[in-house]
């Protein structure tokens, strides 16, 4: 069983001083980088020093560092009690911090600080979050019946594939889908008859990686790590290489999604303002999610072995056995294919990182002991750790499709922190939740519902890819022997 909440009073703690060090100016952060990287890589430069220090709060740089972040110094928190203190906006400021220490520049998203960037004290955020929430429900009815539609062109195209190269790479294929999802969700319109015609997903791949490349890494033979720490990390990539792109992108949102802007408009917010913050969150949070998510999901699901694709085809054609179209209804009626969707979610969060500045003094507490955060400090917060800390889990390495179902698995749910918050909450204006926490959730059991009304068992290979997406080839696809 796995545990379900810390056994500890946080005033019997005791209160240590924050260990770790930054090393010398300028060069400790290079150091850091460097086995951030390529000596260590992401997982083990945390879990040494967590060995070295005896303690889930401790003090690192993070990249990039010089010179594209002024200050790579920061309090890292990596276990489930800490890891919370980054949701509550009234103790740690959001400002410029989704991609950490540095901050974009504004030409990839129309010269606006787009509503990720902003924090909830800031007039702005309410307006624009409350848009985005208000535009998701009003797409309600739609979500599963055009997610369907997508997923079945996604399966042709799978099988076509395996077909004809007796395998079917799922990155690319999915991509397309995401893309024709998000933009007709959004658009109500076909992005192949507009100007961005086929190439939304390449154009969002390209404008993605020049913003994010400070976090990230090719994955190169070891020997040319010098020359890709200096391209990447070393100075910000200029936006020109993608503005004749990103203007088709923008242009064809703004040509194509008329209502969504007039409901802009009866919230305050200018009509190419509304625009831009709309690309962005179809293109980094939608799509770009997507990217990483459904991938991620198909890996896990597929490595679980015939066991718990088994369970999965009964459950979800037992509730389906009338071959009436998917409900939310008939989803409330699928535990399991939920618990295996936020197990997903758990044991590799789409956006592992999490960042925020202290507002004031903060006294944070680990499951072991208490620590002092000072006033403007950096958090950063691991995701992958927090939500496989084993004080909490049981097994957290192992994808357990279960994990989540029943009373004690549903209590587990407040620790698994995927959407910057609990899984419990839900997201409001004055949060920095995600929007479209539920729909990710809704969007995974859906895209499981279908796979295993068409296929009783698959296998895949797997390899790490660019950015944090891992590459995803089917290998065999076994079809439904029954329905």
């Amino acid at each position: 069983m796995s545990s379900s909440s810390p056994s500890f009073s946080p005033r019997e703690l005791p209160l240590k001083p924050i260990p770790g060090d930054y090393g010398y100016s300028f060069f400790g952060a290079i150091k850091d980088r460097l086995d951030y990287f390529y000596n260590q890589g992401t997982d083990d430069f945390f879990k040494t020093r967590i060995q070295k220090h005896n303690s889930t709060i401790i003090k690192t740089n993070m990249p990039p560092g010089p010179f594209i972040a002024k200050n790579p110094k920061v309090i890292a928190l990596l276990d489930a009690i800490s890891f919370p203190l980054l949701f509550d906006t009234s103790k740690v400021e959001k400002k410029n911090v989704l991609d950490g220490t540095f901050f974009p520049s504004v030409s990839f998203t129309g010269g606006y600080r787009v509503c990720a960037y902003l924090d909830p004290s800031e007039p702005n955020h309410t307006k624009l979050k409350s848009f985005f929430l208000s535009i998701l429900s009003s797409k309600h009815n739609i979500f599963i019946p055009l997610f369907t539609t997508c997923l079945r062109q996604l399966f042709i195209d799978i099988e076509e594939e395996m077909s004809s190269k007796n395998k079917a790479y799922f990155n690319s294929l999915s991509d397309s889908m995401s893309f024709n999802f998000v933009f007709r969700l959004f658009c109500d319109k076909d992005p192949l008859n507009t100007k961005i015609g086929s190439k939304g997903p390449s154009v969002l791949d390209k404008w993605l990686a020049l913003q994010l490349a400070p976090l990230a890494t090719l994955n190169l033979p070891k020997f040319f790590k010098y020359f890709e720490d200096f391209l990447l990390h070393t100075f910000p990539l200029p936006f020109f290489l993608v503005k004749s792109d990103y203007g088709k992108l923008y242009e064809s949102f703004y040509e194509h999604s008329g209502s969504v802007l007039d409901k802009a408009e009866s919230f305050g917010i200018k009509r190419d303002e509304a625009c831009h913050n709309l690309v962005f969150l179809a293109g980094f949070n939608a799509y770009g999610g997507m990217k990483v998510f459904f991938p991620t999901m198909i890996k896990w699901v597929a490595q679980a072995g015939e066991k718990l694709h088994t369970q999965l085809a009964h459950e979800i054609r037992t509730v389906r056995k009338d071959g009436s179209v998917i409900t939310f209804q008939a989803l409330d009626k699928m535990p399991l294919t939920k618990s295996v969707v936020c197990e997903a979610l758990r044991i590799e969060p789409p956006v592992p990182f999490q960042y925020g500045k202290a507002k004031e003094d903060i006294i944070v507490h680990s499951h072991d002991a208490a620590y002092q955060i000072k006033k403007g400090e950096m958090i950063f917060g691991y995701q992958p750790l927090a939500t496989k800390d084993p004080k909490v889990f049981h097994n957290p390495h192992e994808f357990v499709g279960h994990r989540f179902v029943g009373e004690e698995g549903e209590k587990l749910l407040k620790y698994l922190y995927w959407s910057n918050d609990r899984e419990m909450v839900n997201p409001t204006a004055e949060n920095k939740q995600c929007p479209g926490k539920d729909l990710v959730v809704l969007l995974g059991m859906v895209m499981l519902v279908e796979f295993f009304l068409r296929y009783d068992t698959c296998t895949v290979e797997t390899k790490k890819g660019l950015g944090l997406a891992s590459s995803v080839t089917f290998t065999s696809l076994t079809k439904a022997t029954s329905t």
